[in-house]
Formats: C-alpha cells, structure tokens, sequence
C-alpha cells in the first residue's frame, strides 16, 4: 500500500467507523475522541491532539465539514477543503481515524461511537464540552487538554491579512 493510500484508509465514513470502533473495543482498546474544524493546522492543533493519543490506545478526530465551519465561523471559511483538512489531519502517524460531520457539533459522532475519553482543548470548560454527558454515562471520562496561548487558526488568518 502506498503512503497516500495508508493515510486515505485512516478517513471513514461514520456507519464503518462505528464497526471499527466496535471490533476495536473488543480487542481492549481505549478509545479517544477529538475534534475540531482544522482550518489551518497549526502547533496548538498538533500537541492537543498529540497528548490527546496519549490517552488511550486509539485515537478518533472528527472535522468539521465545509458546510459546518462556513455556517460557524462565516462565508470565507474554510480556507482550505473538507477533503485537504482530512488528509492533513489522517497524514499524523498517531491518529488512527478521521470523520467528517455536517453539523455545529459532534454530538451524532459521540453518540453513535461512545468513545472511552473526549478530549478537548483547555480552552473549553468541561460544562461545556459537547457529548460529555454520553460519555460519562457509558463509564467513558472526559479531559481537557492543556491550551497553548497564542496559536488558533483565526490568529493566523488575522497576522496574514495584516501582511497584505
């Protein structure tokens, strides 16, 4: 199998991840689950989800599709497309899948795959965090992820256009 191809198979649609995660389970895996929209990666993206696979024996990230970022965060994103943002997030030799989903928030994701951990970025509060009701009801815990300050994709975006 070529490179390309190894990275691609990491992508799922949610009915075969769901098997996945199910046979994954079975065989004693801890499974941990993040998400983000991963317009423009950058080093907060990759120690967060880095320390996220840390957590467990597997790791799943959800991505925002084009449609949902456009609807949270404006018209003139994303910057880059919903099948780039997989490939690049996939292309990380410590995340194991990558799903896309369609609305605001993971909630279907968490629902349907009950992860073992939901991880998120500390500039979250656990009170708010999508879908930890689910996995704390299913014995599951949720961590929150140190942030490093000064890295968010809008902050990129905003140094840019000050370059034009």
């Amino acid at each position: 199998m070529t490179n390309v191809n190894r990275v691609k198979s990491k992508i799922y649609n949610l009915k075969t991840l769901q098997d996945v995660v199910g046979k994954w389970k079975k065989n004693g895996e801890k499974v941990v689950f993040s998400n983000g929209c991963f317009d423009i990666v950058h080093r907060g993206h990759i120690e967060i989800l880095a320390q996220s696979a840390d957590l467990g024996s597997k790791l799943i990230v959800g991505i925002n599709s084009d449609e949902s970022v456009k609807n949270l965060k404006g018209t003139s994103r994303p910057i880059i497309n919903e099948e780039s943002r997989a490939i690049l997030i996939a292309s990380l030799s410590f995340i194991d899948a990558v799903v896309l989903f369609n609305e605001a928030t993971p909630f279907n994701l968490i629902k349907t795959l009950k992860p073992n951990v939901l991880a998120k970025g500390g500039d979250y509060s656990l009170s708010s965090i999508v879908g930890r009701d689910i996995v704390e009801a299913n014995g599951g815990e949720v961590k929150l992820i140190p942030f490093i300050t000064g890295y968010s994709s809008t902050g990129v975006i905003d140094k840019i256009k000050k370059l034009k």
